[in-house]
């Protein structure tokens, strides 16, 4: 394919991401409306986020062994069109039980073009090449965490449109994406005995999703240290080790363990759970700290976070130019941790009066990080391995920076709610308030403050304000720990075959009942 080729097939596939990650996002300004529209309880609202992300989170390794067997082009038009069904269905919602299911469904789509559209390019473009391409896919996910929320409060603040917009906004782009991605992307498929690892499937999607359900739940549906929690986590551990016994005696298993003996793959591995961190974590907990420690609206925050964004967007298409112009891409990974590793650092500072220029400062500084991590980690692990484990290493890469991200979040978010419930109970007895006759104690949320007191709600913004601190310099080790990782993986020379050219390659050097690729 040609460069103006490669740039068409792009657009359909990038036009299909950002109507997915923005499904991700857009939601989260309409919940409150949702709910009590739908007449839904609590634990419903925490479920309409976390069962989106369980079934992308789940299905990521699935959809990359699937396209290592199958034709890429008609698996991303596929993971479209599940994608979009799920979001019609879920706007035409009756009820918080029919939501979750069709955003499970949704969920489903987006595990697959986060993990499909990565390996399309990979597909199409050489690692030496591919630098430049990949820059607008990691924009994409960025400019997606801040234009989601940005969106959802537009849809929700008028009257005439409903929430209910909030998941048909997507589909005319969905269906434009659909029609480019038929038009444009031509790719050989490569004919090979196909053996689906079914077992091994449902035993990873089954073990993760539990172990999920345990992060996300715990410490507010059940207590950590209960039988429910222990029994949910032994399942999920359990059901992970049945898994690498059948993915070690599988012929074809849905994620390879020969990946985990190649050293660059292991390393990025590690290093994209603090991405994920950084890509979940900061947008939940930034707009909790813009809204709640210093009262601005939910669109105000979005706007707030651009520099992150900004940042990110620079250094993404920055870094992936000057990897195809001068063939070395670790002093980007070594940078982009170090930049990050600064950023949290830096937020782990602030407090309910920080000037929000430095705010903005120390934000941009961990954009700079995140752009020149993200998608060149999967750069590093495509260039490593064999063609034919093209699409599942990709999706190991994705699958592992969303558990991290889910992880994170689960975790921070617990450490923030005793944080502040620390500092809410300290500011009240200063003032001589035993917490227990508090009103709203240590629940209190945005919805509550205006209720409050003016003293009370300056002590609770202010805990909040306080305590986000402690959680960004939790992330910040954990960036550390990233930083240490990557300077161990090795530069190797960027290939010059494509991903298709190297497959074509392995085809005809091994021959083995392997006929000419077709094009489809």
């Amino acid at each position: 394919m040609s460069h103006s080729e490669i740039v068409k097939a792009l657009v359909g596939m990038l036009m299909a991401m950002m109507t997915a990650f923005l499904s991700s996002t857009i939601v989260s300004i309409a919940l409150p409306t949702i709910i009590t529209e739908l007449r839904g309880s609590q634990s419903q609202y925490t479920w309409i986020v976390t069962a989106t992300l369980l079934a992308s989170t789940a299905s990521t390794p699935i959809w990359g062994k699937l396209a290592d067997l199958f034709d890429k082009k008609l698996l991303i038009q596929i993971a479209i069109t599940i994608f979009t069904l799920g979001s019609i269905a879920a706007g035409l919602s009756q009820s918080t039980e029919v939501l979750i299911v069709w955003r499970v469904i949704q969920g489903l789509g987006l595990g697959g073009l986060q993990a499909l559209v990565v390996i399309a390019i990979a597909a199409m473009v050489s690692p030496r090449e591919r630098g430049k391409y990949m820059g607008p896919v990691a924009a994409i996910m960025s400019v997606a965490t801040v234009a989601g929320p940005l969106l959802g409060g537009l849809i929700v603040d008028t009257s005439w449109l409903g929430w209910q917009w909030c998941f048909f906004a997507g589909v005319p782009l969905a269906v434009a994406a659909l029609i480019v991605v038929q038009r444009t992307l031509h790719l050989p498929v490569i004919k090979r005995p196909v053996n689906i690892d079914y077992l091994g499937a449902g035993l990873i999607a089954s073990g993760v999703s539990a172990l999920l359900i345990w992060v996300t739940l715990g410490g507010n549906q059940f207590a950590w240290n209960s039988t429910t929690s222990w029994a949910v986590a032994g399942i999920g551990v359990a059901l992970l080790a049945l898994a690498i016994i059948v993915e070690a005696r599988a012929k074809d298993p849905i994620i390879p363990l020969r990946l985990f003996r190649d050293r660059t793959t292991v390393l990025a591995t590690v290093a994209s759970i603090a991405v994920g961190t950084a890509m979940f974590g900061g947008a939940v907990f930034l707009g909790q700290y813009f809204q709640i420690a210093r009262g601005y609206s939910p669109t105000e925050s979005g706007l707030l976070t651009l520099p992150m964004v900004i940042g990110s967007m620079i250094t993404s298409s920055g870094s992936g130019w000057l990897i195809t112009r001068f063939g070395r891409w670790k002093i980007f990974l070594v940078s982009g941790s170090a930049f990050m590793v600064a950023g949290f650092a830096l937020l782990g500072s602030i407090d309910h009066e920080t000037n929000m220029v430095l705010i903005g400062t120390y934000l941009f500084v961990l954009g700079v990080g995140m752009g020149m991590l993200m998608q060149n980690l999967v750069l590093a692990v495509q260039n490593s391995v064999a063609p034919s484990d093209l699409g599942s290493s990709s999706s190991t890469v994705a699958f592992f920076r969303s558990l991290g991200g889910t992880v994170g979040v689960s975790v921070l978010g617990a450490v923030l709610a005793t944080r502040v419930g620390n500092l809410i109970s300290d500011g009240l007895a200063a003032i001589g308030i035993d917490v227990a006759d508090a009103p709203g104690g240590e629940e209190v949320g945005i919805g509550q403050l205006d209720e409050l007191p003016a003293p009370l709600a300056d002590i609770v913004r202010a805990a909040y304000g306080d305590g986000t601190a402690t959680i960004f310099l939790i992330a910040a080790a954990v960036a550390a720990v990233s930083f240490l990782v990557v300077l161990f993986i090795k530069e190797v020379p960027l290939r010059t075959q494509s991903g298709m050219e190297a497959q074509l390659a392995e085809a005809r050097a091994t021959e083995v009942d392997r006929p000419k690729a077709v094009v489809g």
